[in-house]
């Protein structure tokens, strides 16, 4: 087949190579305009640009996708259908309708449940056992189309945010390669969304990583797996942020204010929460690099009955 793609991040090259690879034409790549990034302001084009550019695939970079300009230089390239993978930018209905077999959606969830920006950090969040990845005919609205095919992944014990956008970015690539023979040869029977069982996630930003210690400890843990490598779980200390990377819960009784270090052995700290307490094994302090505990105790003060927040 033909094929216009629409990606953006990390999760999105994936998908593209599988395609290639399968002997897809892709015709065109689109995906966000470069931007600077850093103190020096250099501008970096998005991993999926890179990707194209490996594979001498044209790229288009449009502000605003959705533009009358916008639109005629989409239809300089031939397609039978568009696929999209986290590409940033809202289809309108004319450009769903452009291409043949319209416009497919690699998301990252069991729709009806997670649609939104950050499927896969808000079901870490929420303490699901599983998740996965739809393909989706899409549609006007925000993940509201229907239901091509999924591949259910397990999320395991102290899967993060990181780990799992892996596992589900190799996941929607293999089922977008095994759907579109599916869709060119009419075998797909379209499965609309139950609304009822629909839920929606907003974006993440970094204000969501603050930690509050009056929660459990379990709630806390998932936060610190949930957004992991970011907006990142982070709590302070005397003045200054302290990301906190890895951690177990436990059931532990105490009578300390939450956010109290409550014990400090050699590799690890307890804190005190809204119930149970969180035990510490990796951190970061302001201006410091990532470090195991056992390492940051070794050049710090900190002591039970301190505290955290």
């Amino acid at each position: 087949m033909k094929i216009v793609y629409m990606g953006t991040p990390d999760f999105s090259v994936g998908a593209l190579e599988a395609l290639i690879q399968a002997g897809h034409e892709v015709t065109a790549v689109v995906t966000q305009p470069d931007k600077a990034k850093g103190r020096s302001g250099q501008m970096q084009c998005s991993p999926v640009k890179e990707c194209a550019v490996r594979h001498g695939i044209p790229v288009f970079q449009p502000v605003k996708i959705k533009t009358p300009e916008s639109m005629e230089e989409l239809k300089k390239y031939e397609a039978d259908i568009y696929i999209v993978a986290a590409f940033g930018q809202i289809l309108s209905r004319e450009i769903l309708e452009m291409p043949r077999f319209g416009c497919v959606n690699i998301h990252a969830s069991l729709l009806p449940k997670y649609r939104g920006a950050a499927p896969i950090n808000q079901c870490i969040l929420d303490g699901e056992r599983e998740t996965g990845v739809t393909i989706m005919q899409m549609d006007a609205g925000i993940d509201t189309g229907d239901i091509l095919t999924q591949k259910k992944v397990i999320i395991e014990d102290k899967e993060t945010a990181q780990s799992l956008f892996d596992k589900l970015a190799q996941a929607g690539a293999e089922l977008i390669v095994e759907t579109l023979p599916m869709i060119e040869k009419g075998e797909i029977t379209p499965v609309r969304q139950d609304e009822r069982l629909a839920s929606h996630v907003k974006m993440m930003d970094k204000s969501m990583g603050k930690i509050d210690w009056t929660q459990d400890a379990a709630c806390i843990e998932r936060l610190v797996r949930g957004l992991d490598p970011w907006p990142s779980a982070y709590t302070f200390c005397q003045g200054r942020s302290v990301k906190i990377w890895s951690s177990d819960a436990l059931t532990a009784g105490h009578t300390e204010q939450p956010g109290t270090i409550v014990a400090v052995a050699k590799d690890s700290f307890d804190v005190a929460c809204g119930k149970g307490v969180l035990r510490i094994y990796e951190l970061q302090l302001e201006g410091k690099k990532r470090m195991d505990t056992k390492s940051f105790l070794l050049g710090s003060q900190w002591k039970a009955g301190m505290l955290l927040g």
